[in-house]
């Protein structure tokens, strides 16, 4: 017979490694299909389905304004609805949007080379929209209900570092296992690949969500009398605006995501261009997640000790000085070039580990901070609003990266670019990281209000 969980104080199961796993696994499932395409998309329909890079560019930031529009609707709708679900309103979107996000994602990299030029815009522009709204339906209900498992600021440190976690457990080897896959010995790329990989990891996400589904368990009980106002989207946008938490929370993940994704694409082809070492790409940018897995066993103890702002401010300096060693110290085009760039891009992972880890337990503070300062709990708006920025950054950095590289002379219908516009690329990748790291750092220590002090006194007035 199986033994009987635990309860707390309250009667519901203890917090404890369950929990951890089962957060973790939900962002696992985003990013079977996110990791995919933050890092492929682009590439896949210019250099493989040969639509031109600035046409794709002006694509992707029309795309962002189909999210601006899809992700508060998603989120006001969540706010609004007085409809009592069976497993709740965030898991009872995660489980429909689920199926939804596996198959858009297959969609978005449908091997057609050879169809017409429109058809082919039709079909980007189609799967991106379907997959961007399953990637809502399911992220914006995942993200916010952060706040609604624990209240205990340690516990929500540990969840935010456990969803890294989830995230990492996919990201890394789509990042390390595909380039290698891909990569031909002339330094091309098999894309025609992509799609039975969309599909595999298709299924992975859809075991992730439904584990996570299962296992949920919400500890924190909310006013039931919010729901009963008038729902007014434009003032729930505007306190969202007015709340410093919030806009530090969000600001953190932007200039990582501006950063990593950004310089995805430009990083792909320096090595491959520069360093020619394409099929390392992968195990470059792995290497430099790989110290942010080292602050998930003191994500808790961190918190207690010193505050979220207070130990991510700190961390956050050592990824400025990475990067800012990045553009000052010579890298040769050879390995020894190739092993400074590790190393330093280690200093800027360890810097920017903590601050990864902490930034989705202060986004469910944020959450907590609307409520203390306005009075109403708006958790699906609030981080609909949150996930719009972040989705923004992953979409606009490919975009601002494409463009900066076609400015010094990137050459899509070139395999090997020379090694004139290669060094210029080089330096877009790099100065590229080190903005992205400077805007998380001013973000932490300047933006976001809630020190530890600050914090105990709102979760005492909020009686959490």
């Amino acid at each position: 017979m199986a033994k009987a969980p635990k309860l707390d104080a309250q009667g519901y199961r203890k917090f404890g490694v369950l929990d951890k796993l089962s957060y973790a696994a939900g962002d696992a499932g985003c990013n079977c299909s996110f990791a995919l395409a933050g890092t492929w998309f682009t590439l896949f329909w210019t250099e493989y389905m040969h639509i031109d890079p600035l046409f794709f560019s002006a694509l992707l930031i029309a795309f962002k304004v189909w999210d601006a529009i899809n992700d508060t609707l998603i989120g006001s709708i969540m706010d609004s609805s007085k409809k009592e679900y069976k497993r709740g309103k965030f898991l009872t979107y995660i489980a429909f949007g689920s199926f939804l996000l596996t198959v858009a994602a297959c969609v978005c990299f449908l091997p057609i080379p050879n169809a017409n030029m429109i058809v082919k815009c039709i079909i980007c522009t189609l799967g991106y929209v379907a997959w961007d709204a399953a990637y809502t339906i399911v992220n914006v209900p995942y993200g916010a209900m952060l706040s609604n498992i624990t209240s205990v600021p340690g516990e929500r440190a540990q969840l935010g570092a456990w969803r890294a976690l989830g995230s990492l457990a996919i990201s890394m080897p789509v990042s390390v296992v595909l380039p290698i896959i891909l990569t031909n010995a002339d330094q091309t790329y098999r894309y025609e690949l992509l799609f039975p990989v969309a599909l595999i990891l298709g299924v992975i996400a859809l075991l992730m969500f439904w584990f996570m589904i299962k296992t949920t368990v919400f500890r924190v009980k909310t006013d039931t009398k919010v729901s009963e106002e008038k729902f007014n989207l434009i003032g729930s946008i505007g306190n969202f605006l007015k709340n410093g938490a919030a806009l530090g929370a969000t600001l953190i993940p932007v200039g990582m995501f501006l950063g990593q994704y950004g310089a995805a694409t430009c990083t792909s082809v320096v090595f491959r261009s520069y360093f020619g070492q394409g099929a390392l790409s992968g195990v470059m940018q792995l290497i430099g997640m790989l110290p942010m897995v080292l602050f998930i066993p003191f994500a808790k103890p961190l918190t207690e000790k010193f505050g979220k702002k207070e130990a991510s401010s700190f961390c956050a300096v050592f990824s400025v000085i990475g990067c800012i060693l990045m553009n000052v110290i010579p890298m040769t085009p050879d390995m020894t070039g190739v092993l400074i760039y590790v190393g330093l891009s280690v200093l800027h992972g360890v810097g920017l580990g903590c601050a990864m880890m902490m930034s989705n337990a202060m986004m469910a503070d944020a959450i907590d901070y609307n409520e203390w300062k306005f009075g109403k709990r708006e958790e699906s708006i609030t981080y609909a609003v949150h996930s719009f920025f972040r989705k923004l950054a992953q979409g606009v950095g490919p975009s601002i990266g494409l463009v900066l590289m076609v400015m010094v002379g990137y050459d899509e219908t070139l395999t090997v670019q020379t090694m004139e516009v290669a060094t210029k690329l080089r330096y877009v990748m790099t100065g590229f990281t080190l903005f992205t790291s400077l805007l998380c750092f001013v973000a932490i220590k300047w933006l976001f209000p809630l020190d530890k002090k600050t914090l105990a006194q709102m979760n005492k007035d909020l009686v959490r």
